[in-house]
């Protein structure tokens, strides 16, 4: 495994592909030679956040390729969405890309990756039950195009492993289901959730948030803090705690907070002491949807 900030294995300069075709060539050398490939799939509109994916995927892929791609996903959209608006800063996204030591960045028409659109796929992937609560009962169809799109992801660069942020803790689940259900061969990893000094999450979506907004959304994170504290004293405590905090601010406009086990099944009414958990919130801070989460330990130190 190569150290924390080592560069590029196989290739001189950072290299794009467009097509299936180009992206297939580009990665024939490293697969002939039987080099780990590490894959980070992304949207674009990269952070710090992207950036510590990229480091983590460089980590695991010993000497071989790490691939990320950029890709606006229209169908993990639903209507009134905002695909239309959702930032595309593609020279920055390369210039982090190039920083962080990927080899190729995979950057897709739509039409590429969708042939035939704008009509949808005729086969997708169906998430299954997970997929109609939290997120997806706000965002129905969400996860299908999510799933979906990192399933034709994987097909075309065929990876060893892959890296997700842990921030769409939800996603993270679903794609390791996928994966497992599916035998789709791909390990994937889980990364940390990467914070501004307050706090907040970092996302893509933190930069339609105006002065006052911003500050509102701090709190997200701080209710997420003060049931790890107070989960020492069990579930209800902790959620407690997490509501109290909310309760400070009047700018959030809370759609879910919620305990979950780490695979996000509910858990039991009488938790046992030592019970590992996952505690969620979603909610609007003006007209921007947020979500974060934290994990925590129920009735122990």
């Amino acid at each position: 495994m190569l150290p924390r900030g080592a560069r590029r294995s196989v290739t001189a300069e950072l290299l794009l592909a467009h097509t299936r075709a180009e992206l297939s060539t580009l990665l024939a050398d490293a697969r002939g030679a039987g080099r780990r490939v590490a894959f980070v799939p992304t949207m674009g509109a990269l952070h710090e956040g992207h950036a510590s994916l990229l480091r983590v995927a460089r980590e695991h892929a010993d000497d071989g390729p790490v691939v990320a791609s950029v890709f606006v996903n229209p169908l993990q959209f639903g209507p009134g969405e905002d695909l239309d608006r959702y930032p595309r800063t593609l020279a920055a996204d390369l210039a982090m890309c190039e920083r962080e030591g990927v080899d190729v960045v995979f950057t897709p028409a739509v039409e590429e990756v969708y042939p035939g659109w704008p009509e949808p796929p005729q086969v997708t992937v169906e998430p299954g039950p997970l997929a109609t609560v939290l997120e997806g009962r706000t965002r129905p169809g969400h996860f299908r195009g999510v799933l979906t799109v990192v399933a034709k992801l994987f097909g075309l660069v065929r990876p060893d492993l892959a890296v997700f942020g842990q921030k769409d803790y939800q996603q993270l689940v679903l794609v390791r289901r996928m994966v497992e259900d599916l035998c789709i061969g791909v390990d994937v990893v889980g990364a940390e959730t990467q914070r501004e000094p307050d706090g907040l999450a970092l996302s893509s979506r933190n930069r339609y948030l105006d002065t006052d907004q911003r500050l509102e959304a701090a709190v997200l994170s701080c209710a997420l803090r003060a049931a790890q504290a107070d989960a020492v004293r069990g579930a209800e405590a902790a959620i407690g705690a997490a509501r109290a905090a909310l309760r400070t601010s009047h700018g959030v406009d809370l759609d879910y907070l919620v305990l979950r086990d780490p695979d996000l099944a509910p858990l039991p009414d009488d938790v046992p002491p030592g019970t590992e958990a996952r505690i969620l919130v979603a909610a609007k801070v003006g007209s921007t949807r947020l979500i974060d989460n934290l994990p925590l330990t129920i009735g122990s130190h």
